[in-house]
């Protein structure tokens, strides 16, 4: 397997030029856009809240303990001692840090020391030139005694924001149960059905330049304050995280000069992403406020997408107009959007396109014959035919690779890579597969085929049926319905996002019957049947309902995957 890109780095020189870039880069950002900054500012009001966090909570030793015990073992060269060896003797030193943690959530004040970072520049694609810094990307290491803070304070304030419901329902970035699968299931669930519909859609895929490099501070303490309902001490807390941090590059022995970070939430800090999800809290009004456009959101990739039927082409402006709004917004809170990475991809019959592209005026110059989304190629019929191509070529370079360590690895240790480099390749976003053609389905089959011959050391001519049986392997398309019937388990469960749980919808007879407790759910009507049993929101009811009162009666999501693989497995095999 090739080895991962150096970094350029050989000397404390070329740290400091990764210093200055990164610098200068937030700063090019920032001075391109409004200039006006303070509370408030390049925001309309937030809607009224309540106090709903004045004061943190002290924590209590053990569940300080246990709280360190599930945090990853990562060290940074600021810590004092590795992070392994402090949470050895952490029943030890453990009062110690409680007394650091309470003060300072008591007193709102954070220790200077914790507002330290050393960044890593990290390479933002494998395909990139090492040799230009445009490439990297700056990650934070935090010393390992304030990421302890930082998760104390995620963790009340998380309990806070989901109990008065103000995180935006329809971003999906660093929430609980939310993933980029969610999020690409939603939206291509919608899509689907607007074609079922008879409706033509367009989505519009955006992205932000350096986007948690260049929230300014001012406006976030605004948005923690109006917008959420933070006050008090607790305020101050956070104040205090913003006020006089500093970062320095790191690489190997060479370090750079140290920095002030004067905007910003750290990347690879604990509330850094939860800070910056916050800060685009406005965002989803304005949104809102334009009623044939929908939106998801993943961190900072914002997806908008418009349906309408044929002869309405004209609301596609609405899309123009929603897009030059966001603009507006974003230009006065020191966000900006990356031309170079806005895409628009089109699922319409042949016979509308002329008309779509002649109303999407100057955003037609953005058109795509597919689009990268999420980690998915999109194209305009939702086939994934080119997604599937690039998987079954990325597989088998994984496989060939995988298969020269052969010889000096152990079938453990061999299962193991094969997971790793194959079997997470194959189940990532498979939820999204029902679209799927039986020729795809099979190209995929073929990859887990070639894997399972490999880890066997049988030949390829052997019979499979027997291999996938021994190694208890799912096939690829009962893999896909496992993924969804799991969703499904979640989204009744109150354990999946609200996007996702809006789609299944429990059946309610007009009249008694026996099927009233047999905890069925409805199935939506669709006008095309080829194209609707391709959305989840039919495709997961169906494979509910197919499954026996026992199994959609258990009472936690492990016992269930573990019976319904069993299920899977003998319908698979029979």
């Amino acid at each position: 397997m090739p080895s991962p890109p150096a970094v350029p780095i050989h000397s404390n020189d070329d740290c400091e030029k990764f210093l200055s870039f990164f610098i200068e880069k937030v700063r090019s950002v920032r001075s391109s856009l409004c200039h006006t900054a303070g509370p408030g500012s390049g925001s309309f009001p937030g809607p009224p809240r309540p106090v709903i966090l004045d004061t943190f909570s002290p924590v209590s030793l053990p569940e300080l303990v246990r709280l360190v015990g599930t945090m990853k073992s990562s060290s940074c060269s600021l810590d004092t001692l590795p992070t392994s060896l402090l949470k050895d003797v952490f029943q030890s030193i453990g009062p110690c840090v409680l007394s650091i943690m309470n003060s300072s959530l008591l007193s709102g004040q954070v220790p200077e020391h914790f507002k330290e970072a050393v960044v890593l520049p990290l390479l933002k694609k494998p395909g990139l030139d090492p040799s230009l810094l445009s490439s990297f990307r700056p990650i934070s290491n935090l010393p390992f005694m304030s990421k302890i803070l930082e998760k104390v304070v995620a963790k009340q304030l998380t309990a806070a924001l989901d109990s008065h419901g103000i995180f935006d329902h329809f971003q999906s970035g660093f929430g609980r149960a939310h993933s980029t699968e969610t999020a690409l299931l939603r939206v291509t669930n919608d899509i689907l059905m607007q074609s079922d519909a008879g409706k033509c859609s367009v989505l519009l895929l955006l992205d932000l330049t350096a986007a948690f490099d260049t929230v300014d501070h001012y406006t976030l303490l605004d948005r923690l304050k109006n917008w959420v309902g933070v006050s008090g001490s607790a305020l101050n807390w956070f104040s205090s995280y913003l006020t006089g941090r500093s970062f320095s590059v790191v690489f190997s022995k060479f370090k750079s000069s140290s920095a002030p970070l004067t905007s910003g939430v750290p990347q690879g800090s604990v509330l850094g992403p939860l800070l910056f999800v916050l800060y685009l809290l406005p965002l989803q009004h304005i949104l809102s406020s334009f009623n044939d456009i929908s939106y998801h959101f993943y961190a900072d990739d914002i997806q908008l997408y418009v349906s309408f039927k044929p002869q309405d082409v004209f609301k596609i402006q609405t899309l123009q107009k929603c897009l030059d709004s966001v603009k507006s917004w974003m230009n006065h809170n020191f966000l900006q959007l990356n031309e170079a990475k806005t895409e628009v991809l089109v699922c319409a019959p042949d016979s509308c396109l002329a008309k779509i592209i002649h109303e999407l005026g100057p955003l037609a110059s953005f058109i795509k014959p597919s689009v990268r989304n999420l980690g998915v190629t999109l194209d305009p019929v939702l086939s994934l035919d080119s997604h599937v191509g690039s998987l079954v070529r990325s597989c088998f370079y994984h496989l060939k690779n995988i298969a020269k360590l052969s010889p000096v690895v152990s079938r453990s240790e061999m299962e193991m890579l094969i997971h790793s480099f194959i079997s997470s390749r194959l189940d990532y976003c498979n939820s999204i597969f029902t679209c799927l053609s039986k020729k795809s389905l099979e190209r995929l089959q073929v990859v887990q085929n070639a894997a399972a011959r490999l880890l066997t050391k049988s030949s390829k001519f052997s019979h499979i049926t027997p291999l996938l049986m021994q190694l208890h392997w799912l096939p690829i398309h009962y893999r896909v319905h496992f993924k969804i019937l799991v969703l499904t388990y979640r989204a009744l469960n109150d354990q999946a996002p609200v996007y996702i749980k809006d789609l299944v919808q429990p059946y309610t007879p007009s009249r008694s019957l026996r099927s009233c407790d047999q905890g069925l759910l409805a199935v939506k009507r669709t006008r095309l049947k080829t194209k609707g049993d391709r959305a989840f929101a039919t495709v997961a009811p169906s494979l509910w309902n197919s499954l026996p009162l026992s199994l959609r009666s258990v009472d936690s999501v492990f016992s269930f995957k573990k019976q319904l693989k069993t299920y899977l497995f003998k319908i698979a095999f029979s």
